[in-house]
């Protein structure tokens, strides 16, 4: 009766792991933050097991009936949009509620992280690293957090989306300057892109080619020069 956390495809399919495609076909029920999204994956691999929501806004009124359900032996593996559980959704409710059941086993499937895939090819420190997930939405809330990294040794690395994007950077160059940045966009797909360079650098790159895509962006404040 364990519960799979089961790491999919960040955008190429080819990227799903034998273990991974075993387990979901093989489990008795999948749970997928969106499931549109995730039966273009489950098809591809024809898999046909039940899949139900598991998401932000239903996670507190489910998440009990499938702790039940894995208590009575099912096996239930968790999938989320594209990555790995756990980073930027609710994987992290119900694997704390299958762990204070007492009986539950959690079991890491690992594979695809955007984060991670943006880091080691970024020419950034990849040894030590903070992630910050999303962004807060205001520009003076931003900033202050930019204030809070001043100096800050590490890499530290953070999802943002398309019309964010500009602002961020301008929030950026007004509190850290000239620091080095690298934007990963469209990661493991047709159009993925590197950008790097500084923030006034990558606004006159998006003034002439507006942002598109999902994006990781990563900066180091103690490098500043080309790389």
């Amino acid at each position: 009766m364990p519960l799979y956390i089961v790491s999919t495809p960040i955008g190429n399919l080819g990227d799903i792991t034998v273990r991974a495609s075993k387990i979901l076909a093989e489990c008795d029920l999948i749970l997928a933050e969106d499931t549109r999204t995730s039966r273009k994956l489950l098809d591809h691999l024809g898999i046909t097991v039940p899949t139900n929501a598991y998401h932000d806004f239903n996670k507190e009124k489910v998440t009990p009936g499938i702790v039940t359900q894995l208590e009575d032996g099912k096996n239930i593996a968790l999938i989320t949009d594209a990555g790995t559980p756990g980073i930027a959704d609710p994987a992290f409710y119900l694997v704390r509620a299958a762990i204070a059941s007492g009986g539950i086993d959690v079991v890491p499937v690992p594979g695809a992280s955007a984060f991670l895939s943006a880091l080691v090819a970024s020419g950034l420190p990849t040894d030590r690293f903070i992630f910050e997930n999303f962004l807060p939405h205001k520009s003076t809330q931003r900033r202050k957090l930019f204030e809070s990294i001043k100096g800050e040794p590490r890499t530290i690395i953070f999802y943002e989306t398309p019309h964010r994007i500009v602002k961020t950077l301008e929030d950026i160059k007004a509190v850290l300057g000239d620091v080095r940045i690298v934007i990963a966009r469209e990661l493991t797909k047709i159009h993925e892109e590197f950008l790097r360079g500084s923030a006034e650098e990558l606004l006159s790159h998006f003034a002439n080619r507006p942002p598109k895509g999902e994006m990781v962006v990563l900066l180091n404040t103690r490098i500043r020069e080309n790389f």
